[in-house]
This record gives structure tokens, sequence and C-alpha cells, in this order.
């Protein structure tokens, strides 16, 4: 029975040693965790036996067990690396269209042939699909989809609204002639002018630009003509409630509505007061806008032709606004001019936040939601089934795989360009090797004690 009991406590200490030893091999490795040698005592006695004189039978490994303390963050500088602040796993599965779910701690990621993000074994990460605002469409593990970087550009947006807010002279001379002499080629037919860039359907830019006249102060007192040209060629300026917006060629002045033909060019009428506040303007639309007529005649590209701008002053009916424009003895000043379009856009950069949401950035200016990066949960991560390279898989023990957002509920943050090192303290792990060893060691010198005994029986005589 001797024997027994210190072959026992060898294979014991033989398990410890192995157990060290590989926490010390990983000490490393990315995302991982290590493990302790849990050991029992073994004790068995029959029902009729004497338990004050029962000796126990030796030492059993009743569990190898998995740590998941959390390891120490290491910064990078790839976006597409991941550490897991708290509690939570990253899902991978081995290929599109699988359901053979895997969870890791290891963030190493990056992009695949095909623009997947994947870890260093193929495995695709999953995220939960979301909605244009960023939030989730959806938490559950069955949703998720690998998550792919996509490789086309940011789509163009074209030019519906352009902000305008400015200060026109007060002071300005009228120009004789004005402004039935207009032209757009010709500085001196026009007191000021100023361009903004828009762009048309196909993101094409394209110069606009806003010219004003100053009216004749004898007839119309604080009034200026507003005109516009698109690269250099006049476009008519219409009264959105009058003009269909499939109207074209509204050139030469004869169009019914407040529309005010100038020099064969369709312009519009601001007015303003004593003050120099800016009270009216013809057109006039409920929210103070100009419409031009469409681009026909404007964009030899292909882009959409029916495009149409509206032109804001922010006019308000009430009294003076910070937003309007105005008419002080000061210099010709903008002070505001701002359009909605957008240029296509290339592909920039990939930012992931805390909350795993996946966001892709484009030159134009613009960000669009992508993917949130599904995070996973156990009643008992210890239960998890080891499979190797750092992953694990859900077994009856560990229960049932729980999804949810990070930073959300129980589940941890996600750091970018992070990596969470290997939970193993390598001054503690060298010391248990040496308690190993000595064990190892005593329970040999038990062995080689109980065969001398047995030597010293047997030679007996």
């Amino acid at each position: 029975m001797s024997f027994n009991i210190a072959l026992s406590g060898l294979n014991a200490a033989q398990k410890d040693l192995d157990v060290t030893s590989n926490n010390i091999a990983n000490v490393n490795t990315v995302g991982f965790k290590e493990s302790r040698a849990e050991f029992v005592d073994v004790y068995a006695a029959s029902l009729l036996a004497s338990g004050k004189t029962k000796v126990g039978d030796g030492v059993l490994t009743a569990d190898v067990a998995q740590q998941f303390s959390q390891g120490s963050i290491q910064f990078t500088n790839n976006a597409l690396d991941l550490a897991v602040t708290g509690n939570g796993f990253f899902a991978t599965v081995p290929e599109l269209g699988s359901l053979e779910t895997s969870y890791t701690r290891a963030g190493q990621f990056k992009l695949n042939a095909d623009n997947f993000v994947v870890n260093s074994q193929g495995g695709h990460l999953l995220g939960f699909p979301v909605n244009p605002d960023g939030s989730s469409a959806s938490v559950s593990l069955s949703t998720a989809e690998p998550i792919r970087i996509p490789t086309a550009s940011g789509a163009p947006t074209k030019t519906s609204e352009v902000d305008v807010r400015m200060n026109l002279p007060a002071g300005d001379s009228y120009i004789a002639g004005a402004p039935g002499n207009f032209d757009p080629d010709d500085p001196l037919t026009f007191n000021n002018s100023t361009s903004v860039t828009i762009f048309d359907s196909l993101g094409d830019s394209h110069v606009m630009t806003y010219f004003f006249v100053k009216d004749d102060p004898n007839t119309n007192p604080n009034e200026w003509m507003l005109f516009a040209a698109v690269d250099g060629k006049p476009i008519n300026l219409v009264d959105d409630s009058t003009v269909p917006p499939s109207a074209t060629g509204i050139i030469g002045g004869n169009v019914s509505g407040p529309l005010q033909p100038t020099g064969g060019v369709g312009g519009a009428r601001l007015t303003f007061n004593a003050s120099g506040d800016f009270i009216s303007q013809i057109p006039t639309l409920a929210d103070g806008g100009i419409i031009t007529e469409d681009f026909t005649n404007h964009l030899p590209n292909g882009a959409d032709i029916l495009q149409r701008v509206q032109i804001d002053f922010n006019l308000d009916p009430t009294g003076p606004n910070p937003n309007e424009p105005t008419q002080f003895a000061s210099n010709f000043e903008v002070t505001a001019l701002n359009q909605d379009g957008l240029a296509v856009g290339r592909l920039t950069g990939i930012d992931i936040g805390t909350d795993g949401l996946v966001r892709a950035t484009y030159s134009n200016g613009t960000s669009q939601p992508l993917s949130r990066i599904a995070m996973v949960n156990f009643a008992n991560e210890q239960g998890l089934t080891q499979i190797g390279n750092t992953g694990w898989k859900e077994s009856i023990v560990s229960g049932e795989a729980l999804a949810g957002e990070a930073g959300s509920g129980t589940f941890g943050t996600i750091n970018s360009s992070a990596l969470e090192q290997s939970n193993v303290n390598l001054t503690t792990e060298l010391i248990d090797l040496i308690s190993a060893q000595r064990n190892f060691q005593a329970n040999s010198r038990a062995l080689e004690v109980d065969n001398q005994l047995n030597q010293t029986i047997l030679q007996i005589r």
C-alpha cells in the first residue's frame, strides 16, 4: 500500500510540474490564461472498517483549473488589435456560414484576402448587425455575422442646399444700368461675388458663384439682386411654388411668378430695412429658401440633371435673426457658406470604440457604422473546454453562451490598438516550480524507503 501512496504522490507532483511548466512556456502568449493543478486526498474505507486507524490512500488530481483573471494590457499601432478589459470573450467561426463557434481572449486580428476580420488561425470575428445610427439591430449570437471591412468608396451625395450668411455693404455705389446689364463675365456689372463648391449625384465638384448687384436706390432703396452661376454658366433662380421641378430652359425673362428676370438671367431680390436687417426676398418660400432651376444645361457628365439647389438665407419673418444676411456700413463679408453635398470618399481608417462599434471613416468626412463586435460570457468560465490556439468551446459545465454588447451589463469594454497579455506571473510560477520539484523529490524518497523496507523483509531468514 505504501508503494501506491508514494506513487500517487509522484504522479501528483509530476502533474504539478507539467501545469507549471505549461504556464511558464505561455508567459508571452496573448490571451493565455494560466492553469492551476488542484489535488484531493484519497480515503477509502469499508462500512465495518475502523476509521480511527485508517490511513489515507494517497493523492489524486481533481482538476486542472484555468484562472481567468485579467492580464495586463499592451498597446500597439494596429487598430485591429483588440483587448477585453473585464469579462467576456470574442466569438469566432472557422469559415463563412459555419455554426461552429469558438471563443477567445486573444485579439490579434487582421484582414484576410476578402477583407474579413480574422485571427491567426483564420477564424472570422463575429459582430452584431447595426442600424445607420450605430445602434445594434440585434444582440443575439444567432444573428451575429463575420465582420467585413468594405473596399468600396463612400457614396457621394448631391448638394441640395447651401446656407449663406454675409454682410452686403450699405455704402456700395449703384452701377449704372444695373441690374439689367448684369454679365457674370464682367466684374463691372456686379458689386460683389462669392463662390462655394457643390457636388452632383456622381460626386463631381462644381463651383457655384453668387453675384450681388445693388439696385437703383432711387426706385428700390436697400434692395439687392442675387444671381447665380454654375461653373461660370448662369443658372436661373425660381419660385419652387410656381415652377415644377422638371422645368428647364427658363431664360429670357418671360416667366410667371415672383421670379425677377434681368438681362436674360432669372435672379432673386433681397430687401433690407433702414437698420440693415433682412426683411424679405423674392422668390419667397415657407422656409426662406430660393431654388435654382434644374441642372439640365449644367451637367454634361451624366449626373442627375434634375438636381436643384436651395439657397437658404434663413429669413425670419418675425424679426432680426443672427443667421440672416445684413446690410451694414462695412465691407462685404461672408460669415457662413455651407453646403450639404459630399464628394466620393475613399476609405481612410477604421475606428473601434470601447462599446465594440466598428466604424469606417472616409476621405469626404463621412463615417459609416459597419458592425458591433459580439461579446460572449458564460456562467462558469472554468467549465469551458480548451481547444488550443488560446480558444475555448462551450460545454455542459460552462453553461450556454450569453451574448451582449461590450460595456453593458457584466460585459467588459474593448480596447482597440491593444492586446491582453498572459496572466501568468513568472515569479510565482518559478516558486511553484521549486515547490513541485521538492515535492517530487520527497515522494521519490518515500518510494525508495519503501523499497528498502521490502528488501529488508525479503532478506529475513
